[in-house]
C-alpha cells in the first residue's frame, strides 16, 4: 500500500488513520470541503484525479449524529453521507486507475434493537427508523455505484479512544457522579477501540477475498450497566447514580441530542473479521479503558453538543 485517499480526514477516525499511515511512508491524499484538502467535493473531476493511481479509498465523510433529529439536521445527516458516497462512485467510474478497494463508512446501528442474540453480517436483521434508513441508503449508494472496484461497508460500532470518539460523555458522567446504568442498563453496548478500527481497515485491504458489509466491533460487547461500571472504575468514581429513561430523554433535549444513542441495544458480532483471522489489539473493554485512562487528563473533558 503506497497511496491512500481519505475523505472525512478531519474527523476523529480520519485523523487517527492519517497518523497511523503517514509514518509508515504512505502517501495520504484527502478529499474535503476545502482548506488543505487535495480535492474538494464541488470539483468532481478533481476528486477523480486524486483517486487515480491510489491503492485504497476510505470514505468517512458524514455529519455527526450527536444532535436532535429535526428536519434540518436529519437532512444534513442524510445528504452528508449519501451524496458524498454517490459522488465518489461517479468519480471512480471516470478514474483511469481506480483503487483496488473502496472502504466506505457505515454503522452497526443498521441492525435492529437486539437483546436476544448478536447480529452478524450473515444473519443480522436490519432495523427500522431514521438511523437505519440513513444507513441503508448510505450502503445502497456504495454497492450500486457503477464502478468495478472491490467495495466494503464498514459497519462500525461505537468507537472509543483517548482524545475523542464517544468516550468523553461517559467519562464526564462518571466524574460528576452520574455514571450509573442508563435506562434499564440491559441494552448491549457494542464498541471498538480506535486502534482496531485502523488495523481492521488495513486487514481488509490485505485480504482481497473480503467484500460487502463488515462489522467493525470488538468480539466482547457488554451491557450498559457493565460498561458504566468499568468506566467508573478506570476513569471516574466508585459509585454513580443511575439515569432512568425519562431523565435520558429530558437530558438529551437539553444537550440537543437523541436518547437513542445510549438506549438502543447494539449487539454487533464481527463475523467476517473473525473468520478472516483478524487479531485485536484491544479485544476487551477493560483493556481498552486501561489504555484510554493512561492518556486521558483529569477533570471534565470536551464534548461537542449537537
Amino acid at each position: 500500500m503506497k497511496t491512500v485517499v481519505v475523505s472525512g480526514a478531519s474527523g476523529y477516525i480520519g485523523q487517527s488513520l492519517v497518523r497511523a499511515l503517514e509514518p509508515n511512508g504512505v502517501d495520504v491524499r484527502t478529499i474535503g470541503r476545502g482548506g488543505t484538502s487535495d480535492a474538494i467535493w464541488s470539483d468532481e473531476q478533481g476528486v477523480a484525479d486524486v483517486l487515480s493511481g491510489a491503492d485504497l479509498l476510505i470514505n468517512l465523510a458524514g455529519r455527526s449524529v450527536s444532535c436532535r433529529y429535526n428536519k434540518r439536521n436529519a437532512d444534513e445527516i442524510f445528504s452528508s453521507r449519501v451524496e458524498t458516497t454517490a459522488l465518489l462512485g461517479r468519480a471512480l467510474a471516470r478514474t483511469p486507475q481506480p483503487p483496488s478497494l473502496w472502504a466506505n463508512a457505515s454503522t452497526g446501528t443498521i441492525y435492529r434493537d437486539a437483546r436476544d442474540r448478536p447480529m452478524d453480517e450473515k444473519s443480522g436483521e436490519l432495523g427500522k427508523g431514521f438511523s437505519v434508513s440513513v444507513a441503508r441508503a448510505w450502503e445502497h449508494e456504495l454497492f450500486s455505484a457503477p464502478t468495478p472496484v472491490r467495495k466494503v461497508a464498514l459497519r462500525m460500532s461505537i468507537v472509543l479512544g483517548a482524545g475523542g470518539g464517544a468516550i468523553n460523555p461517559f467519562v464526564n458522567l462518571a466524574r460528576t457522579g452520574f455514571g450509573g446504568r442508563m435506562g434499564d442498563g440491559r441494552q448491549m453496548f457494542s464498541w471498538v477501540h480506535i486502534s482496531d478500527v485502523v488495523r481492521s481497515i488495513i486487514h481488509i485491504y490485505e485480504h482481497p477475498e473480503i467484500s460487502g458489509p463488515v462489522n467493525i466491533a470488538s468480539p466482547y460487547p457488554v451491557t450498559n450497566t457493565d460498561m458504566m461500571r468499568m468506566v467508573r472504575a478506570k476513569l471516574g468514581r466508585q459509585y454513580g447514580f443511575p439515569t432512568p429513561g425519562w431523565m435520558l430523554e429530558f437530558g438529551a433535549r437539553i444537550i440537543r441530542t437523541e436518547a437513542e444513542l445510549v438506549t438502543k441495544s447494539r449487539w454487533v458480532s464481527p463475523g467476517v473479521l473473525a473468520d478472516s483471522g483478524f487479531q485485536y489489539q484491544f479485544p476487551t473493554l477493560e483493556s481498552a479503558l486501561e489504555q484510554i485512562a493512561q492518556e486521558t487528563p483529569r477533570g471534565l473533558l470536551p464534548v461537542t453538543l449537537g
